[in-house]
């Protein structure tokens, strides 16, 4: 009987992280809500802009074995 205990007690704290992953319940059914709240739009430009200014460089995968 003791090592039944021991057995469902194990099985129990296992497997409470697995229900964690689950999904959470109610709260995550349906449509998003959405509270007025919108995303800032993405500036195409500045984003162009911003990856100019990134300097290019070749690739050298051998760089540090030569």
């Amino acid at each position: 009987m003791r090592a039944f205990l021991v057995a469902a007690l194990a099985l129990a704290v296992l497997s409470i992280p697995a229900q964690a992953q689950r999904g959470g319940g109610k709260r995550h059914q349906g449509q998003p809500q959405t509270d007025g709240q919108k995303k800032p739009k993405v500036d195409d430009k500045a984003y162009k802009g911003a990856l100019d200014t990134i300097p290019e460089r070749k690739a050298d995968p051998w760089a540090k074995i030569r």
